[in-house]
């Protein structure tokens, strides 16, 4: 039985000890924000926090980290409070979001590490892949999710992910109706 904490609660789980972290969580956890990407530790989207250290843990064995303590995307801010979800939301970073969850995960331990990163801090420590092209938004928004954490600036918060999106929007003018076509 592998024994550690995820998420701030004690876990053991009675799989294999060679099982990977990713489908541990996942699977014995439902903790799904943890993406399955490419399976070998190349693409990020299965980072994860381990001790402090963004880990991919596609490439983690459960049986490795007894005692550890894990923490995943959900852990890190439900309400989309954590200054990287805001500056990420803010700058219109993310699209598809597959890739995000590994992406917040890798950026957050090096915020962590490096309150003041510079943008070639942050372009080498995020070698997480996004299909998308969202780099030189994603770049901005880590350094200001940094001056925010420094206490630099603020973001104005987003909704709430329960808040309805035409009730979040109500004091945005509503869109012209296109015009009429031309009947032939």
């Amino acid at each position: 039985m592998t024994r550690f904490t995820v998420n701030n609660q004690p876990v053991q789980y009675r799989l294999d000890p060679a099982t990977p972290l990713l489908w541990a969580l996942r699977d014995a956890s439902n903790l799904t924000g943890t993406k399955y990407g490419c399976g070998s530790g190349d693409c990020g989207a299965c980072t994860v926090d381990i001790d402090g250290v963004a880990v991919r843990s596609c490439t983690v064995a459960i049986g490795s980290i007894e005692g550890a303590f894990v923490t995943t995307i959900e852990a890190l801010s439900r309400d989309r409070s954590h200054p990287l979800q805001q500056a990420l939301l803010a700058a219109n970073v993310v699209q598809c979001g597959y890739c995000i969850p590994g992406i917040v995960m890798t950026a957050q331990a090096l915020l962590r590490r490096n309150r003041n990163p510079s943008e070639d801090d942050v372009r080498r420590s995020i070698t997480n892949l996004c299909r998308c092209g969202i780099y030189p938004r994603l770049t901005d928004a880590i350094l200001q999710a940094a001056s925010v954490m420094r206490g630099d600036e603020t973001i104005a918060p987003t909704p709430r992910p329960d808040v309805d999106p035409a009730e979040a929007a109500r004091d945005v003018p509503a869109l012209a109706p296109p015009p009429a076509r031309p009947q032939s």
